[in-house]
């Protein structure tokens, strides 16, 4: 039977996976990467793109602004285009309790030295004319957001990670791991890697996080959703930034092809094991009547295609980063809760060098997976406008 050695074996093939295995083998770790399906097939692959540091607070601010930092530089560091594009986000109001959402949210930002610009309804109406006046009330406006193409990601970091040595089966599933005099041992369903041997074990698995972790006694109360994205026929290019109302309700960005790709919250119920989900007709409508709402000369936009994803959550909305409570030598980077794509730099680099160091300067403190057992993790009070009813009653408890 074939065996993998490795000083490091990460679970999971996303953003997260590929970004560590680099980090990694650049510090001369050797280390092997699994997923149960392909690069970059799961929520790595599905977001809308954003990087987006307006509406994070405290240490997630913090980290964000950490991960933006390197994102800035990300195609330099690994020779290949992920399309950055640092065109800023535009975050609109519809009512005076959204206009105080967005203050409150811009306050957050200058206290970490972060510019941001509240703007009125008549500049709105200069800079963005496509916008409906009568909807929207204020916005505010943040060049240091920008946008990746979130396909291109994880193959990009996977090649990067590739090149320095680092060895990546696809469909490879966990079968069954076990910590057995001072490494861990994996079975897989994978005739290319049916076993593997590391000192160090990663999980980063995504939605499935938490069934991992259960094999090391460790409990992740993480559950799964989908984004609801919608992708227009190409029009006239008109927009650079994101333009995204502060509740998530809608968003909408343009490609450098001139498509419009549409999102909004609730976040859908999905299927972890059968994985075949769909965008429901409902939501579709609901979404571009919402997008119809606040720039109506987008409803007559022909719609081509949507699609969903599975994303793992936990209910406080932080991360899961950091070392295991139960078991020496594993490492959790997992339930990112729809920030993955924002933070995954930064959270690379705080788990290389807990490995390969034992201590990290990034603000972690309040991501570790010992908040569950201890009862420190409080579900967001947004719980509500973020899932669907269905989601939050099969175990998004708020």
């Amino acid at each position: 039977m074939t065996v993998l050695t490795a000083d490091v074996a990460i679970v999971g093939a996303g953003l997260i996976g590929c970004m560590l295995a680099r980090d990694l083998a650049l510090g001369g770790r050797s280390v092997v990467v699994i997923d149960k399906g392909r690069v970059g097939g799961e929520s790595s692959g599905v977001s809308f793109g954003s990087l987006r540091i307006q509406g994070t607070r405290g240490t997630s601010l913090e980290f964000a602004l950490r991960a933006q930092t390197i994102w800035e530089n990300v195609e330099t560091e690994i020779g290949r285009s992920v399309e950055f594009d640092p065109s800023g986000h535009v975050h609109l109001a519809l009512d005076e309790a959204q206009v105080e959402r967005l203050e409150e949210n811009a306050r957050h930002l200058r206290a970490h030295g972060a510019e941001v610009e509240i703007v009125g309804r008549n500049e709105i109406a200069r800079r963005w004319p496509f916008l409906a006046r009568e909807r929207v009330v204020a916005a505010s406006w943040s060049s240091r957001d920008a946008l990746v193409n979130p396909r291109l990601v994880a193959p990009a970091f996977a090649a990067a990670a590739a090149r320095l040595g680092v060895r990546i089966v696809e469909e490879a599933e966990v079968i069954a791991a076990e910590r057995k005099d001072g490494r861990f041992r994996l079975r897989t369903g994978s005739r290319v890697a049916p076993s593997i041997v590391a000192d160090v074990l990663v999980n980063a698995a995504g939605a499935w996080c938490g069934r991992l972790a259960a094999l090391f006694g460790e409990h992740i109360p993480v559950f799964a959703a989908g984004p609801a994205e919608i992708v227009t026929e190409p029009v006239e290019r008109f927009l650079g930034p994101v333009i995204h109302v502060v509740d998530g309700s809608v968003l909408f960005r343009q490609t450098r092809r001139g498509n419009l790709i549409v999102a909004g919250h609730p976040r859908m119920s999905v299927d972890m094991d059968s994985r075949d989900n769909r965008v429901p007709p409902a939501k579709i409508l609901v979404n571009l009547g919402r997008l119809a709402a606040i720039a109506p000369g987008l409803g007559a936009c022909h719609v081509l295609r949507t699609w969903t994803g599975i994303e793992g959550y936990v209910p406080d909305m932080n991360p899961v980063l950091g070392p295991s409570a139960t078991t020496p030598g594993l490492f959790h980077a997992c339930a990112f809760s729809g920030h993955g794509l924002q933070v995954g730099p930064a959270a690379s680099v705080a788990l290389t060098e807990l490995i390969t160091t034992g201590r990290t300067d990034m603000p972690i403190d309040d991501f570790g997976v010992e908040r569950f057992a201890e009862d420190r993790a409080r579900a967001v009070p947004t719980m509500g406008e973020e899932f669907s009813h269905d989601v939050i009653d099969k175990g998004a408890k708020p």
